[in-house]
């Protein structure tokens, strides 16, 4: 019986380390904290450690000024993003997290993309929000919500998603949670047409069923990064 119990506990052990390395995002960290160092040399999948010695509270602070509005003119989809990651906070290396500030203009949009390496939770501040994300192959299944101020939507990591302020007089705005200290983030479009070097126009062509000539015309926009 002790031996079946033993059997037991090893194995739902293995199924607890198992699923939780499924499920990590980020390493997870084994000391209270690792500051990065952004001095070293070292590479390393995240940042070395800085030595604990020299961590000071500045390590763990930034004066984001995420209470004031960002400037939306400027970008041709009409909105900002400002992340607040590990190279701008050294102390969530390893933490597993990181946040945004996302304005939005008038029918301003923050177009469909992905993060390979997060989840996101996303909270509408001000305004009005029509979001959404579409599953894997193949069922390409799109899931939609228009969210109100106080609205909270979850977009699944490496998932295609968006977010379009549909109001043509007001701005929006809202908080994003996401669960890497370095998400990542492919705005489809801009890596489809924009690359460098380009993207053959004959696998384009094909992939989208449309002439050359249009994806031609495509890849001479200016295809802009709204993330700072």
């Amino acid at each position: 019986m002790a031996s079946t119990s033993s059997y037991f506990l090893l194995l739902a052990a293995v199924l607890a380390l198992v699923s939780w390395q499924a499920v990590a995002s980020d390493p997870s960290p084994l000391q209270d904290f690792c500051v990065a160092d952004n001095s070293s040399q070292v590479l390393v999948n995240g940042f070395v450690c800085k030595d604990p010695k020299d961590v000071t509270a500045e390590d763990f602070f930034l004066s984001a000024k995420l209470d004031m509005p960002r400037d939306t003119k400027m970008s041709k989809v009409g909105s900002n993003v400002t992340l607040i990651n590990v190279m701008k906070i050294p102390g969530l290396n390893t933490l597993g997290i990181s946040l945004a500030r996302i304005d939005y203009a008038p029918l301003g949009e923050n177009p469909p993309h992905t993060h390979p390496r997060a989840t996101e939770i996303l909270t509408v501040l001000e305004g009005t929000l029509y979001v959404g994300f579409v599953t894997s192959n193949p069922e390409n299944k799109f899931l939609s919500k228009e969210l109100k101020k106080g609205d909270v939507f979850v977009f699944p990591q490496g998932l295609i998603h968006f977010q379009f302020n549909p109001n043509p007089y007001k701005p929006a705005v809202a908080i994003a949670a996401l669960s890497s200290q370095n998400p990542g983030a492919i705005t489809i479009a801009n890596v489809v047409f924009g690359s460098k070097p380009m993207i053959s126009d004959d696998v384009l062509a094909k992939a989208f069923q449309v002439e050359k000539k249009t994806v031609d015309w495509l890849q001479a926009q200016f295809w802009a990064d709204n993330h700072n």
